[in-house]
């Protein structure tokens, strides 16, 4: 691959936005009654085209849309009378088409997704996606996210864009040119705020726990959120450490930034920050500009278990709604209403598990208001078996499952959960001997 040798954007510098571009129009001419419409996650959302289809939809009748993480507050429940919504997740602005019970659910690993696209089990039919200006060459990037995109580029029907003034210009391909692009318009929406909030005290004590787990040279897989951030942050101390993972936020940039993050001992892509998705502030996007030490991938590349097999000291650090006492994993649902996802955490946690080195790590607060995140019995599905065991750390400590016994695990995950719940776990755990 060809790198482009210029440095990261600055402060300074902005973004022009092709001239190539026009208003909306009718997108009736593209998108067909029964038409399966994808487009990228969180900060990657083509907002402007999202709008635009959500005001013609009366002229749509019947489309699917496939949704990853929701940011943009445009759809809503009410938009059911003309659309299928169908997600991978109930995360983010999602979460209130789950609530009003408008969303289906695709409950699949996140690898298997571009063979799904593929052969036609998950058919799309049009892909809306934000580009990035044009470079020198006339190439759009797909900016702040390749994932399955990647691969529902390659069948789609139509294509869709628009090109952002801010989306950085990313390495990774593919590359499309204007003569690849069925329909291409301009946008300068503003960027929604992160979902990321600031760590709070319990965040914080995780992330002090998670990065005892974390040695010199490992290379790092995170989720988003506030225990993420916390991780991140207290891992400065920390010498040539690697990324690969499915997204990328503010906290590796300032690793990248610090020399902290060198990616030099990775045991593939040496040198280069790899991951699927940016979602995080101006910095990161900033830090992503033209920097050929940072490439986003498609799923078939990031999630693939054969990529992940080759990859040594490999810490995967997920999250999690509720952990039970054997160690079984829900990352899916909360009261009956799905707010997570099968996602990336067994492809991640599965390869950590057999990467020489590697630690698989589920971290969590051991308490969601009054109630207990560490339970008897998990009160949603099984996202990952105990079979698979997990390093799990609540800000109470860390509980390693690896090679212990059913009743071994009892004691390790009472240990690590809030102590006005562990009576209570305890007389449970007799009861259910």
């Amino acid at each position: 691959m060809k790198h482009d040798e210029s440095s990261p954007l600055q402060a300074s510098e902005s973004v022009e936005a092709s001239d190539q571009t026009t208003p909306v129009p009718d997108l009736s001419g593209l998108i067909r009654s029964g038409d399966t419409v994808m487009w990228g996650q969180s900060h990657a959302e083509p907002v402007t085209l999202m709008r635009a289809l959500v005001a013609q939809r009366d002229r749509l009748r019947r489309v699917r849309l496939f949704l990853g993480i929701g940011l943009a507050d445009v759809l809503a429940p009410e938009h059911a009378d003309a659309f299928d919504f169908l997600a991978y997740c109930g995360s983010g602005a999602n979460r209130k088409l789950a609530r009003a019970g408008v969303l289906d659910i695709l409950p699949v690993h996140y690898s298997q997704l571009p063979a799904l696209i593929g052969s036609g089990a998950l058919r799309i039919d049009v892909v809306m996606l934000q580009v990035s200006p044009p470079d020198e060459q006339g190439r759009y990037s797909l900016g702040l996210a390749r994932e399955y995109l990647v691969e529902a580029l390659k069948h789609a029907r139509a294509i869709i864009a628009e090109v952002h003034p801010e989306v950085p210009w990313t390495y990774g391909g593919p590359w499309l040119q204007a003569s690849d692009i069925d329909l291409l318009v301009a946008s300068d929406t503003p960027f929604a705020d992160s979902p990321a909030s600031a760590p709070g005290e319990v965040e914080l004590a995780i992330g002090r726990h998670v990065a005892t787990l974390v040695e010199d040279g490992a290379t790092l897989q995170t989720g988003i959120g506030a225990i993420p951030d916390a991780v991140l942050a207290q891992l400065r101390d920390r010498r040539d450490l690697g990324v690969h993972t499915g997204s990328i936020g503010d906290g590796v940039a300032a690793l990248c930034e610090a020399g902290v993050v060198t990616n030099a001992r990775k045991t593939i892509d040496a040198g280069v920050t790899v991951g699927g998705v940016i979602i995080g502030s101006e910095r990161i996007r900033r830090f992503a500009h033209r920097n050929a030490a940072l490439e986003l991938r498609g799923t078939e590349y990031t999630h693939n278990p054969k990529v992940l097999g080759r990859i040594a000291r490999f810490v995967a650090i997920n999250s999690a709604v509720e952990v039970d006492l054997t160690g079984q994993v829900n990352a899916e649902m909360v009261a009956g209403t799905y707010v997570g996802a099968v996602g990336g955490v067994g492809d991640f946690l599965r390869a950590a598990q057999s990467s020489p080195g590697g630690v698989p790590i589920v971290a969590l607060p051991s308490t969601a208001g009054a109630h207990s995140r560490i339970v008897m019995r998990a009160s949603g599905p099984v996202t990952v078996p105990r079979s698979d065991a997990c390093v799990i750390v609540t800000e109470y400590g860390v509980a390693d499952l690896r090679g212990l016994s059913l009743a071994q695990r009892v004691s390790r995950m009472i240990a690590v959960a809030h102590p006005d719940h562990r009576e209570r776990l305890e007389q449970d755990a007799r009861m259910n001997r």
